[in-house]
């Protein structure tokens, strides 16, 4: 494991610089740091959201198509902690061989990846509780792995409607689980979410 002590965390993004792409979890960086992982179904929003969470806008390319991201994207957050950005899950227009790599390429460094702090699970706060949404996050809590609800695209309707969504979700999740996990509503464009969020990894930071 990583020696968190060497590391003062601040909530103050000064520095986020792309490392390397990885097709493969052994190819990732020194498992020396924390490290975050984003992710969610195609089209979610996650580029957008990197970007804005960092308030670095071109970091994450973000692109019209969905399914642009197909490798394991490492960005190192004040020297201190990693930010990772994971292809997406579901209807990513991309061929059926390279749907086969996604998955076991994903599973894998999730399962095996040893500095692997939490999962940043992304929804559509505009649509109701999507069964491969569902499905991923049940996974997560089979293989144990730590994980937030992130809700995307809040501006995109009503206060009300971004609420009843969230509702709905969360109704869902409990019909199999006891507890619900931590989750924030964000956007992209108005910034809502951010400081709640970059606080929690914050906050995990300092108890690692």
């Amino acid at each position: 494991m990583f020696n968190s002590w060497r590391y003062d965390f601040s909530m103050e993004i000064k520095t986020a610089n792309f490392v390397t792409s990885s097709s493969e979890y052994t190819q990732c960086p020194p498992a020396d740091k924390p490290e975050y992982a984003f992710i969610g179904r195609s089209n979610v929003g996650k580029s957008s959201l990197i970007n804005m969470i960092t308030n670095f806008g071109k970091l994450a390319k973000i692109s019209g198509k969905p399914g642009k991201t197909q490798l394991i994207n490492h960005f190192l957050i004040n020297e201190q902690w990693y930010l990772v950005d994971l292809p997406g899950y579901g209807f990513a227009k991309v061929s059926k061989t390279q749907k086969e790599q996604f998955e076991p390429m994903i599973k894998n460094y999730i399962v095996n990846r040893e500095n692997l702090t939490s999962m940043m699970v992304l929804i559509d706060s505009r649509l109701p509780p999507q069964p491969i949404d569902l499905s991923f996050i049940n996974w997560l809590g089979e293989v144990e792995i730590p994980f937030a609800l992130v809700f995307t695209k809040a501006d995109k309707q009503s206060v009300n409607k971004t609420q009843a969504s969230v509702a709905a979700f969360k109704k869902k999740i409990l019909e199999d689980w006891e507890v619900l996990p931590p989750y924030f509503v964000t956007s992209a464009s108005s910034k809502t979410g951010r400081e709640e969020l970059l606080q929690y990894i914050g906050e995990i930071n300092k108890q690692i």
